[in-house]
């Protein structure tokens, strides 16, 4: 079982030996480590720490905590609580910075420790780059027993975090408690369960809620793809709900399900809530590269312009503010409102999306196909270390050197029948081909096509 010290934090799975799994004395090394940066870069001894509902989070939690106040450093623990609700309380709090221990949607056995600096943000590339390096230097030091931090617990910013999205001048709270909607929402036996009803409530949702014991038993794989909500599916036509609603374990993923229990598609969420927010404030949008062409079109239709960037929340975040985005996200169901906070947040996405499905006064199947019908598909090619990716990346751009090409993030070709992304995985040896295009024979095509290329490339 694998241990993945990155720039974007720490994960791993639970047990065995240290050094190739997420065990105690790793999780103080890098939890010390991360107590060190955040002394040095901000002087500030205040860390906001919360956690996902999985198995092994209350005793990750516990070393974390303690770590960092026997460095010196006082402790805001929110304890239950989502991704989006951390990054939140952050800059609220003042802190240096936060931990939010979640594995986001890997299974049960994993846990993780991801990393924000004191603006509430996942911290870039190159201070990831330092955190590393205190780990490996193990450059840390620890308190006197006069210094400890302080603990302190908060369970309260859920609610703060919910009364911030109602406040939004976007989510227009009458409209949808008009509409009366009855909502299935699969919690994942994580921390959606204490968050997204009390939103759907406060919004005048029927809400009925799957899987909502927050033990970090997964009932279902945690990913929310197609083939792993089934028994959403099921429950959304035996109840005659109106949509059904899944997210992953720490809430910042999001996807939608129709009234007749067929997926709205997690590509579609980023695209239909920036149609609703472009549709009131016309601007710049941002996903990463290996998201849906739709985003790119719904935002040319309002006037706007489309800005593509690399894969990864932070890289995502980086763009949005260099072309001053109104909304922006990841493919994958992540939604980004720099009015609230830069981060992926299913909740406000939820608020957002129903807004716009109380003002089109249409069911979401039916504005399901207002938007185009991209298919896409995903797979790998085994990267063997006698691959010379950079040659054969250059190669491939001086073939299709008549097509728009992008080189941030390893290799995009668009055509005008759809595009493939190339990217080498960070933890595993592959390549991940994407493509895309109005049609699954046409994207898995393209995908091939490039694919014999590189073989032939070799």
């Amino acid at each position: 079982m694998p241990l993945i010290k990155s720039i974007s934090g720490f994960r791993g799975t639970i047990g065995g030996r240290p050094g190739e799994n997420l065990t105690p004395q790793d999780i103080v090394e890098c939890t010390a480590a991360f107590g060190h940066w955040i002394i040095k870069t901000t002087g500030s001894h205040k860390i906001v720490v919360g956690r996902d509902g999985r198995v092994s989070g209350e005793i990750v939690s516990a070393l974390v905590v303690n770590t960092l106040r026997a460095m010196g450093i006082s402790v805001i623990d929110l304890g239950l609580s989502t991704t989006p609700t951390v990054e939140i309380a952050v800059p609220m709090e003042k802190a240096g910075g936060g931990i939010i221990l979640t594995a986001s949607h890997n299974p049960k056995e994993w846990n993780a420790l991801k990393l924000l600096n004191k603006k509430g943000e996942f911290i870039s590339a190159a201070d990831g780059k330092k955190v590393l390096g205190y780990v490996e230097q193990k450059k840390m030091e620890y308190a006197g027993v006069d210094q400890l931090g302080e603990y302190t617990q908060d369970d309260t910013y859920l609610r703060k975090h919910i009364d911030k999205i109602l406040a939004l001048p976007l989510v227009d709270g009458d409209a949808i408690r008009a509409r009366k909607f009855r909502v299935v929402v699969d919690a994942v036996n994580s921390t959606g369960a204490l968050a997204v009803p009390p939103l759907l409530e406060a919004l005048g949702c029927q809400v009925i809620v799957l899987n909502g014991e927050v033990n970090g038993q997964f009932a279902h794989n945690p990913e929310p793809l197609k083939e792993h909500l089934g028994q959403l599916s099921m429950e959304v036509r035996m109840q005659k709900a109106n949509l059904g609603i899944a997210v992953d374990p720490d809430v910042d993923r999001l996807v939608f399900m129709c009234e007749d229990g067929e997926l709205f598609g997690e590509e579609y969420t980023l695209v239909a809530v920036a149609d609703y927010v472009l549709s009131k404030h016309p601007g710049n949008t941002v996903s990463n590269l290996s998201s849906t062409r739709a985003l790119r079109d719904v935002t040319q239709k309002h006037g706007g312009e489309y800005f593509a960037a690399a894969v990864g929340e932070v890289n995502v975040v980086e763009k949005m503010k260099e072309v001053n985005a109104v909304i922006g996200g990841e493919g994958n169901g992540g939604v980004i409102l720099p009015e609230l906070h830069y981060g992926r947040d299913a909740l406000v996405g939820i608020a957002l999306f129903l807004s716009h499905l109380a003002h089109c006064k249409k069911q979401i199947s039916t504005l399901r196909k207002t938007y185009p019908d991209y298919q896409m598909s995903k797979t790998k090619l085994d990267r063997s270390p006698d691959i010379d990716l950079e040659k054969i990346f250059t190669a491939l751009q001086e073939k299709y050197r008549k097509e728009q090409i992008n080189t941030e993030d390893g290799l995009k070709i668009d055509f005008e029948s759809g595009w493939v992304h190339l990217r080498p995985s960070n933890t595993e040896p592959i390549i991940r081909v994407y493509s895309e295009s109005n049609s699954i024979v046409v994207a898995e095509n393209l995908a091939k096509k490039i694919i014999q290329d590189i073989q032939s490339l070799r």
